[in-house]
């Protein structure tokens, strides 16, 4: 058996491999976390993108609600009646299904009138927008809002330029659904 013997000889390593991985390390860190940063942004970008699109949905429903209301016309009580209007021989449906709040997580904060019935929906969520101008003209209120919160999507604000047909359809060009809520 061989044994190892010293030479005698003290060979100095200055550890410039053990300096270049923590350089390596620290570079790449730095790339994950600005990869990081731009992913959170397109994330919320296209949330926010989201809550535009639903949030004009319920303007629209709430508004068809109202305007083909037998007799007296009236908001709904609650977003349920939304999807499965009773009022008439044969159900009416203004929206497909409910939508939770993109930015909020889920609940929606429901304006409310005077007889406690709902005219308007917007976020719950504080946070303050990325998106602060180049809004649809009936949503242009919303340029310089601080908050989502702010956003408040009201039945008489739902179709004001034209970009609804009144029947709850989308008109030629306009898009069905955003990706991210398409099935």
């Amino acid at each position: 058996m061989a044994a190892s013997i010293p030479s005698g000889k003290h060979v100095e390593q200055g550890g410039f491999t053990y300096l270049g991985v923590l350089f390596l390390i620290v570079i790449m860190g730095m790339g994950l976390a600005s990869a990081g940063e731009l992913w959170s942004t397109v994330s919320r970008r296209d949330r926010e993108k989201q809550l535009l699109w639903v949030g004009t949905q319920y303007a629209q429903a709430l508004r068809s609600y109202y305007r083909s209301s037998p007799g007296l016309a009236q908001y709904p009580k609650e977003l349920a009646d939304l999807l499965q209007d009773e009022r008439f021989p044969e159900a009416r449906h203004h929206l497909r299904q409910l939508y939770p709040d993109p930015i909020g997580g889920g609940e929606w904060a429901l304006q409310r009138g005077f007889d406690g019935r709902i005219t308007g929906i917007n976020s719950a969520s504080t946070e303050v927008p990325l998106k602060q101008a180049d809004f649809p003209s009936q949503w242009s209120d919303f340029e310089g809002m601080q908050r989502y919160s702010d956003w408040q999507f009201v039945a008489e604000k739902a179709f004001l330029d034209g970009t609804g047909s009144g029947n709850g359809a989308p008109v030629k060009g306009q898009s069905a659904l955003p990706q991210a809520l398409q099935p």
